[in-house]
């Protein structure tokens, strides 16, 4: 470990000086580089099937394809809300050991093979339903919850938040299929090492069906693509973020203070992410708790302290949603997928990232982890991204910007302009003292939690695609913490269009997936069900 550490540093060093040594323009630099690469990225993946306003395709899949499957199995985001939190918390954990539980090893038969008979998939996996769900809900939660929940509402007004919660609900449904078939369809070295995700139950559910050849392709271009989305959303956009904050709370000018700032960053990560899931899950499950509590907490007592406001902004919430009054906004559709845009951003629902780490989990009982991961959306949207929202709302009610602004996501505030996390910065410093502070804390916790989830993200597609050897996931690492340099000296919206790009470009392939193999869900979602009604038995 110390020698890995050193190399970090030594790797580092030069480029930091060099960072220092220049007295104007590298941030400038790197950003007039990348923008070409991002606006490229942006045009080809959000094309139209609508104009006047725009409405990209890739938005009417995702949130098509979260209608059908909310249908279909019934609301299970309503259902088997209750069983997915007794599901974390351990109380099912009895029916992942057949025997001694009044259940008789013939009642369960996976695909014809009665238990007797198959190996005992419980014993797979590395971290538990709970490490699971924090490992993917650090993914999910970071700054899209402050940064695009600003954006949003800079964007689109109040009503943006009523579609982001309406995305966030309907995403539950996607999330628990995604993940069922990330557990179903997993591969497990000879070491134990768990391998999954979309690229795996896109290939081998294909090829169950006689589509082998579409599986190989849909597969290959989700590991291309998710590998694009591990280095834009849930990397450079989250050192983006981060750098802001930092750059505002320590007054720094430097145009290149964004590049050395992100060089940090890249060595906190790169220290992390060498230890792999368990090293992961075991930070993310004592981070995430803490950092989304403390966040929680300060909106609740903004929220709590100005409380008479909060059934104006509800209701603000609500008719904004129907009849905007952002200008440029493009009217109800405007609104709408400003909303829904930002939060399948936030919770990822749809782009299959997140049954990745959902994989890992040691279950015999796929549908188990999709219950469980049927909650990630419903905290990142509908609990934080909401709250932050009610925040920003209740600070503009003395009119201290202008909703929709000049369309390009920044707003001015008493002459100064800000954008993303510096909006929510300055609403949070309205009611709570030394809040700069405590928010800059909070996004880079938010943001490092996030990138050292993606990271192992974006090395499982990686291996996916060029093995699972020491040296291809060294090459994969250091293009990942260059990544965070580029994000700190980058501007907002070369590196947020560069990553919403990436990670709606997921959605494409790993919808193949998950409109092929639904029926799947459905079969492993009622032997499940049955399991623990045979436990209570």
């Amino acid at each position: 470990m110390k020698y890995k550490l050193l190399t970090f540093f030594t790797m580092f060093l030069p480029l930091l000086t060099f960072a220092q040594e220049q007295e104007v323009g590298l941030d400038q630099k790197i950003d007039q580089a990348f923008q070409p690469i991002s606006d490229f990225f942006s045009a080809i993946i959000f094309f139209n099937v609508w104009h006047d306003p725009d409405i990209p395709f890739v938005l009417v899949l995702l949130v098509g394809s979260a209608l059908f499957f909310t249908i279909y199995f019934g609301f299970p985001n309503i259902r088997y809300f209750g069983k997915a939190i007794n599901t974390v918390r351990g109380k099912y954990d009895e029916v992942e050991g057949v025997e001694g539980h009044g259940i008789e090893k013939s009642d369960l038969a996976i695909d014809g093979d009665i238990v007797d008979t198959i190996r005992d998939e419980s014993e797979e996996g590395e971290v538990s339903h709970f490490q699971a769900l924090a490992t993917a809900v650090s993914g999910t939660v970071g700054n899209g919850n402050i940064a695009g929940v600003a954006l949003a509402i800079a964007l689109g007004g109040p009503g943006a938040t009523f579609w982001m919660i309406v995305c966030g609900l309907l995403g539950m449904s996607t999330k628990f299929v995604e993940c069922t078939l990330g557990v179903q369809y997993r591969d497990v070295g000879e070491d134990g090492t768990v391998y999954g995700g979309p690229m795996y139950y896109i290939s081998k559910g294909l090829k169950e069906r006689g589509f082998t050849t579409l599986g190989k392709i849909a597969a290959v271009v989700f590991a291309i693509f998710c590998i694009g989305g591990s280095f834009g959303g849930g990397n450079a956009a989250q050192s983006n973020q981060a750098t802001i904050v930092i750059k505002d709370l320590m007054g720094l000018t430097s145009d290149s203070a964004g590049a050395i700032i992100g060089l940090i960053l890249a060595l906190v990560v790169g220290v992390i992410i060498i230890g792999g899931i368990k090293r992961i899950a075991s930070v993310t499950e004592k981070v995430v708790p803490f950092m989304a509590g403390m966040y929680v907490l300060a909106c609740l007592y903004i929220i709590f302290s100005n409380f008479s406001y909060v059934d104006d902004a509800i209701a603000l919430i609500v008719s904004e949603a129907f009849n905007p009054t952002a200008m440029g906004v493009g009217g109800v559709i405007g609104v709408l997928l400003v909303g829904f845009k930002r939060a399948a951003f936030s919770n990822e629902a749809g782009a299959g990232s997140a049954s990745i780490a959902h994989s890992a989990v040691k279950t015999k009982y796929s549908a188990s982890e999709g219950l469980v991961a049927l909650l990630e959306p419903f905290i990142d949207t509908v609990v934080i991204c909401t709250m932050t929202a009610i925040v920003i709302i209740i600070f503009n009610f003395g009119g201290s910007f202008e909703y929709g602004g000049d369309g390009s996501g920044s707003v001015m505030i008493d002459g100064v302009s800000y954008e993303g996390a510096g909006i929510t910065s300055v609403a949070f410093a309205q009611y709570i003292p030394y809040s700069d502070v405590f928010l800059t804390i909070a996004v880079v916790l938010f943001a490092v939690s996030t990138m050292i989830s993606w990271s192992y993200y974006g090395l499982q597609s990686w291996k996916y695609l060029f093995g699972r050897g020491k040296t291809a996931d060294m090459v994969y690492k250091l293009m990942f913490l260059t990544f965070i340099v580029i994000g700190a000296a980058a501007s907002m919206k070369s590196i947020w269009a560069f990553s919403d790009a990436m990670i709606f470009a997921m959605v494409f392939p790993n919808m193949v997936g998950l409109f092929f193999l639904f029926p799947v869900v459905k079969k492993q979602l009622k032997r499940y069900l049955d399991a623990i009604k045979l436990a209570k038995a």
